[in-house]
């Protein structure tokens, strides 16, 4: 399709001499601006990504698919309810949970707390939190009067494992002088840190007959039962069934009802993203016709001399879309392992920034985990290649024709 004339011709148009040092200096950074673009947006989007991917896989790990409340603030016989929501095909398991929010204090320090009631086995079961206790163990998750801390919460609070914990709960108990707040100590038999902040300063896990009686409910009730199905994406369709088979005595909430506008605001962020740094590849584009449109002004009396040689209008033409298609290219495939190699290191990049500038980027308390994900998708990643090679190729188009469409007469004229 080139020969390797035009080949040489574009090398040689590429390269800085002197007199056209600033149009290699342009054409430089324009390399440098679509590299740059094309690695910004892979990192970007892979960060996007992952953290969606972290959140849901966090959230959904520790909250379950589905959530079977009932028609009232309790769920009870709830044995019976779960053995029937476990029967549904694609149900992996249900859970019965005690939750409710308290205030925690401990040290003269208090914070507010969500208490869930859950039995040992159907804890240990749960491997988000089984596999991420810091300290303590789970055999010691039993009894009237024990619990375990988010890690952070433990350090918020100055608590240890053995240490305890005051609860307090706004549903009080009702005196003839006024209600009065319901509180209880507690023995801190563990602390866990799953990786989400919300998680790790916020919660924690009671056995389900103490969470029970700490919330008066009754030994026959709990206020639901976590459900975990076969498929996250398919927790809409199960959740139907689970519905048709607790019509008249529970009511079914998905996880994407509970947390909908959280990951919409994620896909919209993400998708404004995208646009924002596709135009900083287009910029970049429009660097390259600049610079192409300088270069072919500069190589009039060139072109005029190749086609008096014999050079066809199609050769000038390829000559300078080989030149500008050349930076294009490079660029677009220097961004790809630039951002490919940030991607796979990026949370050694992100704790060498910390530690030069003394400032956490990626402060926990504010992007809910505690380490930067990052996850590449193979389609995107292809997809911006494409993208940016495209852009390249057409931004050489117009100083390519127009190059073409010199009339060598013309050109020597005014030389």
């Amino acid at each position: 399709m080139f020969s390797a004339f035009e080949w040489m011709m574009a090398r040689r148009y590429l390269r800085a001499r002197r007199q056209e040092g600033f149009i290699s200096v342009i054409a430089g950074f324009s390399l440098l601006g679509i590299a740059l673009g094309v690695a910004t947006l892979i990192i970007v989007m892979a960060v996007m990504n992952g953290f969606r991917g972290e959140l849901l896989g966090r959230i959904l790990g520790l909250n379950g698919h589905l959530s079977v409340y009932g028609q009232t603030q309790v769920l009870t016989d709830f044995d019976a309810r779960a053995e029937t929501v476990r029967a549904v095909p694609g149900v992996v398991s249900a859970t019965p949970i005690v939750e409710g929010q308290i205030m925690a204090t401990a040290n003269g320090i208090a914070r507010g707390a969500v208490v869930r009631g859950i039995r040992q086995q159907d804890l240990a079961a749960r491997k988000m939190v089984a596999d991420n206790v810091r300290y303590g163990t789970l055999d010691a998750f039993t009894g009237p009067d024990v619990v375990l801390v988010g890690d952070r919460l433990a350090n918020t609070l100055n608590l240890s494992v053995g240490q305890n914990i005051t609860l307090i709960s706004p549903k009080g108990n009702v005196t003839a002088f006024g209600t009065v707040p319901r509180l209880r100590a507690y023995k801190v038999m563990g602390t866990f840190n799953i990786g989400m902040y919300e998680y790790d300063s916020s919660y924690i896990f009671m056995p389900l007959e103490a969470a029970q009686a700490y919330f008066q409910m009754g030994p026959d009730a709990v206020t639901n039962l976590e459900v975990f199905v076969t498929d996250a994406d398919r927790a809409l369709a199960i959740g139907r069934d689970v519905q048709r088979a607790v019509q008249g005595v529970g009511r079914v909430h998905d996880w994407q009802q509970a947390n909908s506008s959280f990951f919409n605001a994620l896909q919209v962020e993400r998708n404004v993203m995208f646009l924002i740094l596709t135009l900083i590849i287009l910029v970049a584009a429009f660097n390259i016709v600049s610079s192409l449109i300088m270069l072919v002004k500069d190589k009039g009396r060139d072109i005029a001399i190749l086609r008096t040689m014999g050079a066809t209008r199609g050769m000038i033409m390829r000559i300078f879309f080989l030149a500008g298609a050349s930076v294009g290219a490079i660029g677009t495939f220097t961004g790809f392992i630039l951002g490919v190699a940030f991607v796979y290191n990026i949370e050694t990049i992100r704790g060498w920034i910390t530690a030069l500038s003394g400032v956490d980027v990626f402060a926990a308390e504010i992007y809910f985990l505690s380490k930067l994900p990052a996850d590449p998708d193979p389609v995107e990643v292809v997809a911006v290649l494409a993208m940016g090679l495209a852009l390249s190729f057409l931004a050489t188009l117009y100083p390519s024709w127009r190059a073409a469409r010199l009339d060598p007469a013309e050109a020597l004229r005014y030389e």
